[in-house]
């Protein structure tokens, strides 16, 4: 599973999906979690309705993790068949609540 969180500092989930202009990429496989790339997006910071080119930026993701986002940006990812997910804090401490969501909601 290939996620995707928005940070400023890429030290914590803190930005709004529409104002991502630093993507970070991990793997998950088998319990472990890899960071793989920090991607950039241009994004103007008096435009709004940007999430579209971070969603885009994303196309090989499978979830993407911000702090909020707006109901265009929702239609756009689930056209990209991505799951955004909202949170904020540490990316680690982020990164492994939605990974233990995930075990949880797949356990029989």
């Amino acid at each position: 599973m290939r996620l995707a969180v928005i940070s400023s500092d890429g030290k914590n989930v803190d930005l709004h999906l529409g104002k991502g202009n630093k993507i970070y990429i991990y793997d998950y496989n088998q319990d472990n979690l890899d960071f793989l790339e920090m991607r950039e997006v241009e994004i103007s910071k008096d435009s709004k309705h940007q999430g579209g080119k971070v969603i885009k930026a994303c196309s090989d993701c499978d979830v993407l993790i911000s702090v909020q986002y707006g109901f265009k940006s929702k239609i756009k990812a689930e056209d990209a068949n991505i799951k955004l997910v909202m949170d904020e804090g540490p990316i680690t401490d982020v990164l492994n609540r939605y990974i233990e969501h995930v075990k949880f909601m797949n356990a029989e």
